[in-house]
């Protein structure tokens, strides 16, 4: 499990620079700045969470619980839903798909919990 966290953190840090880089040069010409801003907003909010893929990943080295695997599917799971649909509604002009975005979060939410309550446990 600890290598699937860690290529999928590899991954998002790899997308999540090279998404960030495009924005800044590519579409900077070619988007509004409000676009703009919500195209970085996803590219945060995915670099962010890839770091926290990894604290999971080394976590589960340390002590593999199965609240932690949680963790990494709703961090994960997070990404594509909030951070694609900001991508996906930036670069199509679909409002709608900014409804799926609420729930990238929900679950970037339930991610900290679960990495919280793996904390928690390891405490005992």
């Amino acid at each position: 499990m600890a290598r699937v966290f860690l290529l999928l953190a590899a991954f998002g840090g790899f997308t999540g620079v090279a998404l960030g880089a495009f924005a800044a040069h590519g579409l900077k010409a070619r988007l509004s700045s409000e676009y703009l801003a919500v195209f970085q907003t996803g590219t945060h909010y995915q670099l962010v969470h890839s770091l926290a893929l990894l604290a999971v990943a080394l976590l589960w080295l340390h002590a593999p619980q199965p609240v932690l695997r949680v963790s990494g599917v709703l961090f994960a799971l997070g990404i594509l839903l909030f951070s694609g649909s900001l991508y996906l509604l930036t670069l199509t002009g679909i409002s709608k798909l900014g409804m799926i975005t609420p729930l990238g979060g929900l679950a970037f939410l339930g991610g900290w919990f679960c990495l919280g309550l793996a904390a928690w446990r390891m405490g005992r």
